[in-house]
């Protein structure tokens, strides 16, 4: 189970969770398609962050702070690396998120591996 978690695969008998590889997570955003929340703290989205992206840092992370996604969007969760991500999806799991939650393979650090651009400042 922690390994569907907080892993590669889907969540505590759940399929609504998936981990995607930052390349397509690209091709959402720049179609408009997605909804994109970054987990990391304010200090690090002022280093650097992904245009758009909401700051929900981990540390105060509130599920009921969650936007609302428009159909035809993908929720995207991501942090630096990849594990935040893993928390934050257990913790709207257990509040009782009922939508699809993706997680970004990788975090940040995969999305500039595979070319995404970053800018500097919250």
């Amino acid at each position: 189970m922690f390994s569907k978690l907080f892993g590669g695969g889907g969540a505590a008998g759940t399929d609504k969770v998936q981990v995607i590889d930052p390349a397509i997570i690209r091709q959402w955003w720049e179609a408009g398609s997605v909804v994109l929340v970054d987990v990391r703290e304010p200090n690090e989205c002022a280093v650097e962050r992904i245009e758009g992206a909401l700051n929900l840092p981990l540390s105060s992370f509130n599920p009921a702070r969650m936007p609302a996604v428009e159909a035809g969007k993908h929720l995207v969760i991501h942090c630096r690396s990849g594990v935040r991500c893993g928390t934050a999806t257990g913790q709207l799991l257990a509040a009782g998120y009922d939508g699809e939650i993706i997680r970004m393979r990788g975090g940040i650090i995969g999305w500039k591996a595979c070319g995404g651009p970053t800018r500097s400042g919250a």
